[in-house]
């Protein structure tokens, strides 16, 4: 390493020890202010050292939230982790402050990298700044979700413990009670939670409530089964076995199969996201190589084609990236953004905009409307259709701007390119030598200030050039065949100069950029709704889950059932809804209907049986198969997520390396076998018109 680099270094790290030093003074100054006596006072009695490591992140957060920036990062980790810790406020400051934290230490050095990379590309820079945004979604995202998986695990153990208790009480409200004493594991809140909705004065009521809550399924169908069975009283099967203890182990095999869904999931597209990502990190170095080994490969860098073929992947990176989040994150609820009140709703209500996007949504009862809400649906958006519009409305103007900018960059990059590259002759391995590259910027002087000198005259021709130069003290000594060489180009190059200006064309090209733009929303929820019917399989399989738990309880009947599933279902959620709510006008009919508007088999035969115990057959009877057969089902949906996993895992992996692929043939090995090509070519023509 060289002295200058290792300077360089030092410095970095004087940087960084500064930044944390500021750091820790302004937390040291606000954390003596009056809202750390709050704080405090949620732990007064609990804390075991003077300075301990909960009490610090809770002032940490109290300062992370007055910085406007990062509270956006606080909201959203909120909204996700108080489902989960279920109004603990002090383990919900202490988790955020503990991935900011993170968070931050992961940012600086990467800001670092990322300013050492791009520091001479302000587009490339502006591009890398952008994507760490997203990364620092994507990092902080994946510890809200281990935080997830890990409380599913714990579900596991509660369970078994909760066996145990029930067999000892004999009393579902006692044995959930029982459960909930367990501190050690951060599921006993949810099980404290269901222990006081069981005991409630109105239970359905406060039932209905946590399942609006819940942090997952499998909670909703243990606190379901758990009410039904204090409701109702607990039954035995045909082998003495009990039917809420059954009920239970059903719950936890469909957990475990879940658990080992994520985790192959988890395992196959750990690392997508970044090799998604990736390749605009290598763009400048890449660049600076070719430069370095290969000299004729400066027009092609520096130029305009260069330029797009950059633009092009920065383009293909940023869609390549969402695809990848959005096929592993597929059929997740969207919890960490804010639903209730986002950005498209607070532009919606200004009044020039609210009156600009009722023009273009479609009218209700128009085919148009249809589509588009029935797309909406399939996909599982939490969006209105006027947010809808608006996000088209915003891609397409930020698409137009963009494409504007990049015309305009164009331009001045072959302004630039004109006004800083020299003529000269390149060896194909290599750059000029030092006498070489002298002569070669003394020319470029000359040649700056005829083009400075015409580029307001149209009207100059290589003859008035050829007759300057001619008394130029520069070419005083040049033979006539090296001044019309020099005219030439500077009359060529004066000629560029002059037509580098903003065409019509080039404002049609963005606008034709900004209406396919436009359409990139909906293109995404089409995505969305094509990888949710991957899991329409996975959806029915958990369908004869649940009629299972509940074809053996007393007093359940079609309605029931049909609710249960409305409540689980993501992909048939609208017309398992549509039938719930004409089932009172006509359950057969209403049946029927759900028959036609779904087409999958197994659904199908699912409604087929609700309609046979509507009128004829006992539920128990009409789904007899799903006990007799519940091995073979198992093993089915077991199957069914392992090729789910594989589908979800080859589309991954081509969408994931598309980037780094288009990266080494587009941007390093085509230009240098064409360019180098070129080069050989004319290098051959003047050795053949020499000789």
């Amino acid at each position: 390493m060289s002295n200058e680099q290792l300077g360089f270094f030092i410095k970095i790290a004087l940087g960084v020890f500064a930044v944390l030093l500021v750091a820790y003074l302004i937390i040291n100054k606000f954390t003596n202010k009056k809202n750390t006596k709050f704080v405090a006072s949620l732990v007064d009695g609990t804390k075991t050292k003077k300075y301990s490591k909960e009490i610090l992140y809770q002032k940490i957060y109290i300062v992370i939230t007055r910085i406007p920036f990062l509270r956006r990062y606080v909201l959203k980790l909120r909204r996700r982790l108080e489902i989960i810790n279920l109004e603990d406020e002090y383990l919900t400051r202490m988790q955020v402050a503990q991935m900011m934290t993170r968070g931050i230490i992961v940012v600086i050095p990467l800001t670092l990298v990322i300013w050492m990379v791009a520091k001479n590309n302000t587009v490339l820079l502006a591009t890398l700044l952008l994507f760490e945004l997203f990364f620092i979604e994507t990092f902080l995202s994946g510890m809200v979700d281990k935080i997830d998986n890990k409380l599913l695990k714990e579900q596991i153990d509660m369970f078994s413990e909760m066996r145990h208790a029930y067999h000892e009480f004999n009393l579902v409200e006692e044995a959930v009670y029982e459960v909930a004493q367990n501190d050690e594991l951060d599921v006993s809140r949810q099980a404290g939670k269901i222990y006081e909705i069981l005991i409630a004065d109105d239970p359905e009521m406060e039932l209905e409530k946590y399942y609006d809550i819940a942090p997952n399924s499998f909670l909703k169908e243990f606190a379901g089964i758990s009410y039904l069975t204090k409701e109702f009283g607990d039954r035995t099967d045909k082998d003495g076995a009990s039917l809420y203890l059954k009920n239970l182990n059903n719950i936890t095999q469909e957990m475990q199969i879940e658990i080992l869904k994520r985790e192959k999931l988890d395992y196959v597209f750990q690392s997508l996201s970044m090799i998604a990502a990736l390749p605009i990190l290598f763009l400048e170095p890449i660049k600076n190589w070719a430069l370095s080994m290969f000299a004729f490969t400066k027009s092609f860098y520096d130029g305009k084609t260069g330029f797009i073929v950059q633009i092009l992947l920065i383009v293909l990176t940023f869609i390549c990236y969402i695809l990848v989040r959005k096929l592993k994150d597929n059929g997740s609820v969207d919890t960490g953004r804010d639903m209730q009140n986002p950005w498209e709703n607070k532009l919606y209500k200004k009044k020039y905009v609210k009156w600009f996007v009722d023009k273009i949504v479609p009218k209700e009862g128009t085919k148009e409307y249809r589509l588009k809400t029935r797309l909406m649906k399939d996909s599982a958006t939490k969006l209105k259709i006027e947010w809808l519009y608006i996000d088209r409305c915003m891609y397409a103007v930020v698409a137009f701007l963009v494409s504007m900018f990049v015309f305009w960059q164009l331009h001045n990059l072959t302004i630039q390119y004109i006004y800083d590259e020299p003529k000269a002759e390149y060896d194909l391995l290599g750059n000029m030598n030092a006498d070489e590259e002298k002569s070669a910027m003394a020319e470029l002087e000359i040649h700056n200030k005829y083009v400075r000198k015409y580029k307001s005259d149209k009207g100059v021709t290589q003859d008035v050039i050829l007759k300057d130069l001619q008394r130029d003290e520069f070419y005083k000594t040049a033979t006539e065949e090296e001044l019309a060489e020099a005219a030439s180009w500077m009359y060529d190059d004066l000629k560029t100069l002059q037509n580098e200006y903003m065409k019509a064309f080039e404002v049609l090209i963005s606008f034709g950029v900004g209406a396919i733009a436009y359409y990139g929303p909906v293109w995404l929820l089409m995505f969305q709704k094509i990888m949710r019917q991957m899991e329409m399989e996975n959806e029915v399989m958990q369908f004869q889950t649940i009629i299972l738990m509940l074809m053996k309880i007393e007093r359940v009947n079609v309605e029931m059932i049909l609710e249960w599933l409305e409540r689980y279902s993501n992909i048939y959620r609208e017309p398992i809804s549509k039938c719930v709510n004409n089932f009172e006008s006509g359950p057969w009919e209403a049946l029927e209907e759900l028959k036609n508007d779904v087409s999958f088999p197994q659904l199908i035969r699912i409604v087929e049986s609700l309609q046979s115990a509507v009128e004829k057959i006992p539920i128990r009877e009409a789904f007899d198969e799903l006990d007799t057969e519940r091995a073979y089902y198992q093993e089915k949906r077991k199957d069914s997520n392992e090729r789910l996993i594989s589908r979800k895992s080859m589309i991954g992996k081509v969408v994931g390396f598309a980037p780094m692929v288009a990266l080494f043939c587009g941007y390093l090995i085509a230009p240098l076998c064409v360019i180098g090509l070129l080069s050989m070519t004319e290098a051959f023509a003047n050795m053949s018109s020499q000789m």
